[in-house]
Formats: C-alpha cells, sequence, structure tokens
C-alpha cells in the first residue's frame, strides 16, 4: 500500500478513476505511479495516449505546487500542454517523473518523461501552467 503525500487533501474524482498516485514529491519534482489495467488500455491492448497525455498534465502541475506548509496547497491551471509518444505499455507500473524548469511569479514551465515497468521511456511532454490566485507564494492558500 502507497502512503499518499497529499496530507489530508481529498483525492480527486479523477484520481480515483485513473488510479494514480502521487509517490515522491518535492520542490521542483513530482512523480506519479499507475498500475496500467485494462481499463487504461485502448482497442489496441495498449495504455491510452490519454492516460500518458494526464499523466504529463498532472504529474508537471503537481511539480510547480509543493507546499511544505501543513494544511496549505497551491494550484495551477494548465495553459499549454505538449504530448510525444516513444514506446507503449500493456501492463505493469507506469512512472510519471515530473520537472519545474523555470518560471516567474505567475507563468511557470515543466517537463515531464513517463517510464514504463523496465524504465523505457514511453511518452514525454512539456506544459505551460498559471498559478492561481495566491498559489504564486510558497505558502499558497489554506486548504
Amino acid at each position: 500500500m502507497s502512503i499518499d503525500l497529499l496530507d489530508g487533501e481529498p483525492r480527486s474524482g479523477f484520481q480515483d478513476l485513473l488510479g494514480y498516485h502521487l509517490a515522491e514529491w518535492s520542490e521542483g519534482r513530482a512523480v506519479l505511479e499507475l498500475r496500467a489495467e485494462a481499463r487504461h488500455c485502448n482497442r489496441a491492448g495498449v495504455v491510452h495516449g490519454g492516460v500518458l497525455a494526464t499523466l504529463i498534465d498532472t504529474v508537471c502541475g503537481f511539480s510547480a505546487t509543493f507546499c511544505p506548509h501543513p494544511g496549505r496547497v497551491r494550484r495551477v491551471v494548465t495553459l499549454q500542454l505538449t504530448t510525444s509518444f516513444t514506446g507503449q505499455a500493456r501492463h505493469g507500473l507506469i512512472r510519471a517523473i515530473g520537472h519545474k524548469k523555470a518560471g516567474g511569479s505567475r507563468i511557470v514551465f515543466c517537463s515531464a518523461e513517463v517510464l514504463d515497468e523496465h524504465g523505457t521511456l514511453i511518452a514525454m511532454g512539456e506544459g505551460t501552467f498559471r498559478y492561481r490566485s495566491g498559489s504564486e507564494s510558497p505558502e499558497g492558500v489554506p486548504l
């Protein structure tokens, strides 16, 4: 069983639907894990590109919003997302690793890689995000 790093923040409905969890989270970095199942696959039996794009978007957002203050959160909205698919997976543990690359007080740029259970790159992407009001500061806003 994994430990949820969101510290009191309720899981989103979309997180429950897909079944990913936040495995690592620190300033400028986040890792999501997803155990790929049949429900994540397309008609060809491989993990759907929409699932991989979701992991890229989500892990990038987490990499930009780490908040070290208990009971507080930071949030972003996606302005732009690019994805490239470099491989495929049918099952097993999928890891998405996101990094905050640059940015200012309102806009931030992040990148992500998605690896299959063997550590092979299956997707990558970049995103541009805008901090929601109050989230520009590392102190964030009350949960």
